[in-house]
């Protein structure tokens, strides 16, 4: 069976703009989280956010067929991570072709476009809506301007399954490559549902912290007996997923190497997780079960990436899921939320915390859980509290879960081939 690779990292977040920005401030226990800027808050009840900022739009305007001003924010979040990501494989920016192909994820993609555009029907009428709505807000849209800026013309799409969908979309990337349909898959997620549509919402259904806006940096605190809900924010993270084939045949390296991806769904509640954890429970089985490893053995030697939403249904299911795939086990394992320092970037979240997994797989860094400061007796494992630690682990595991019922569970490895592996200092 062929080998995946993950030989590319391109990052658009609040903690950064660009891979070494964010595994910095990530690794420094920095949170990217402040009152919004970038965004109308008026009348809002929450205000704050994982804003990007200083975006270098040099990055997205690569042609004459892509221009930021003919794109939804999530569409440009997702043409400047893949740009980097490219280069960061030592893969080519033009012109890519016919072997290699795009399946991106996003939970809700053209938010900002489309209710931009429904105010200027409703105030102003129809002669004044935007002829790019449609191609800007359509969720195929991140991935199309990809191909349009990079010459990819193998297969195209977008996966949306709420917060699981960059957690899909890897599934489906790693899925193709080994059918031989590819030589590497440009893929990940973008969102930029940081709108006063898409956090009005969120907060009407009591998902987020409305408590915290004048201390937005202690505003996520996952699996901490104080949490009071999760913190919207935007961005992209795209990866290349590469065979071992064409990778060896290049003379690249890689960051991290994909053993295994599994899903499954609740058929529970349609924004509520089973709080017996049965499905996710499952999606972690079959996902250890696939790549070959027994929960027991490696349990010592794992880095475990929570989904980790700062809210109290979320924390505590993990927790209990954990402790059943691991069983005594589980007190071994080193885990952590990077949401508390990055909110929820959504449909982008599973592929900005993948780029932490293998970061942290090849520099022995494990980011932490900032604002743990009151154990939960629900949430009793070892979630890195507040400091980031040096340890060198061998395995990492991405869990993602969404609304809809939603599980994702990856499994990704430490590269020990010298002949592929990046050097830790390039991070």
């Amino acid at each position: 069976m062929q080998r995946i690779f993950i030989s590319g990292i391109g990052v658009v977040s609040c903690l950064g703009n660009d891979r070494r920005t964010f595994w910095k401030n990530l690794t420094s226990a920095e949170c990217g989280i402040d009152r919004l800027t970038e965004h109308d808050i008026r009348e809002m009840e929450v205000v704050i956010g994982g804003e990007v900022r200083n975006l270098d739009a040099g990055r997205i305007n690569v042609n004459d067929l892509v221009a930021t001003r003919k794109m939804d924010r999530a569409s440009q979040f997702a043409v400047h991570a893949a740009h980097e990501a490219l280069e960061d494989a030592g893969l080519p920016t033009t012109d890519v072709g016919e072997n290699a192909a795009v399946i991106m994820g996003a939970g809700l993609a053209g938010l900002e476009t489309y209710e931009t555009q429904m105010e200027k029907l409703l105030t102003k009428g129809p002669s004044r809506v935007s002829p790019f709505t449609i191609p800007m807000l359509m969720p195929n849209a991140p991935p199309g301007n990809i191909s349009l800026a990079f010459g990819v013309r193998g297969t195209c799409y977008t996966t949306s399954s709420a917060c699981s969908s960059s957690g899909h979309a890897m599934i489906d990337a790693m899925e193709y490559l080994r059918r031989g349909d590819a030589d590497f898959v440009i893929t990940g997620g973008t969102e930029a549902s940081l709108t006063r549509l898409g956090i009005s919402s969120f907060v009407n259904m009591k998902a987020m912290n409305k408590t915290m806006n004048d201390r937005p940096k202690e505003s996520m605190r996952p699996f901490d007996a104080e949490r009071g809900g999760f913190i919207m924010a935007e961005g992209a993270s795209v990866l290349i997923f590469e065979t071992e084939d064409h990778l060896r045949r290049r003379g690249g390296k890689a960051w991290g190497e994909v053993l295994s991806g599994r899903s499954t769904t609740d058929a529970y509640h349609l924004v509520q997780p089973d709080p017996e954890g049965r499905q996710a429970i499952k999606a972690i089985n079959s996902a250890l079960q696939k790549a070959g490893l027994n929960p027991a053995a490696i349990a010592a030697d794992v880095y475990i990436n929570a989904h980790g939403t700062s809210t109290v249904y979320n924390d505590s299911m993990e927790t209990v899921a954990l402790k059943s795939v691991f069983g005594n086990d589980a007190q071994r394992l080193h885990i952590s939320s990077t949401k508390s320092m990055l909110g929820h970037m959504i449909g982008a979240a599973c592929a900005i915390e993948m780029s932490a997994c293998v970061l942290a797989l090849t520099t022995g860094i494990l980011p932490p859980t900032i604002n743990y400061t009151t154990p939960d007796p629900a949430c009793d494992l070892n979630y890195i509290p507040n400091k980031a630690i040096q340890k060198q682990v061998k395995y990492a595991i991405n869990n993602s879960f969404g609304f809809g019922g939603h599980n994702v569970s990856l499994v990704v490895a430490r590269i020990d081939d010298p002949t592929l592996q990046r050097n830790p200092e390039t991070t």
